[in-house]
């Protein structure tokens, strides 16, 4: 089976400080703010982590307790748990998987998926059905690093965090291989 992975886009410097990060995105789409929460929500994070049977990266938690879920560019959906829906988190995620094996990465390129040690976790799409995941390898989360499949075949990854890898998407200092162009801003939260 021949793996059409391109290559890895490494960033000058890898964000390890969360907020580092959100502040990046935030620079990155300038009416991101608009939607930021008067103080950061309350998620049940232990529970979250518990019934996926992993710990999640830190940018992203701090993401999600900034933000609802948004859309950037009428391109990608930035699904973000809701304090109170811990619960239903599992099963979101549950469903990218069953996506994921059953139409890219079994048949397609033999890739394993989480629980799988080193699979991927799905945690964003666009609206073409191009996939953003953690790659889940190693023991610590705050070192994935994102695989991008592009619907259109392009598969490659980022040596970054989810958020930087937002940031620098949408501040053009990373290359879209594969992607679609567009503005970044925000629409309705």
């Amino acid at each position: 089976m021949t793996e059409t992975l391109i290559e890895t886009q490494t960033p000058t410097c890898r964000l390890t400080d969360p907020a580092e990060a959100l502040a990046a995105l935030e620079r990155a789409i300038p009416n991101l703010a608009d939607c930021r929460r008067s103080a950061p929500a309350v998620h049940d994070w232990a529970r979250v982590e518990e019934d996926l049977g992993t710990p999640l990266p830190s940018d992203y938690k701090h993401l999600a307790e900034w933000y609802p879920t948004f859309a950037i560019g009428d391109y990608i959906l930035v699904n973000l748990p809701e304090p109170g829906e811990e619960h239903l988190v599992h099963r979101d995620f549950k469903s990218a998987l069953d996506v994921l094996l059953d139409a890219w990465l079994e048949p397609a390129l033999g890739l394993p998926a989480y629980p799988t040690p080193g699979g991927l976790l799905p945690w964003s799409e666009s609206d073409e059905g191009d996939k953003f995941m953690w790659s889940t390898t190693g023991d610590n989360p705050q070192e994935w690093v994102v695989t991008v499949a592009g619907r259109g075949g392009a598969w490659w990854h980022y040596a970054g965090g989810a958020v930087q890898f937002l940031a620098e998407l949408c501040d053009k200092s990373l290359e879209a291989w594969g992607l679609r162009i567009f503005e970044p801003e925000v629409t309705p939260c």
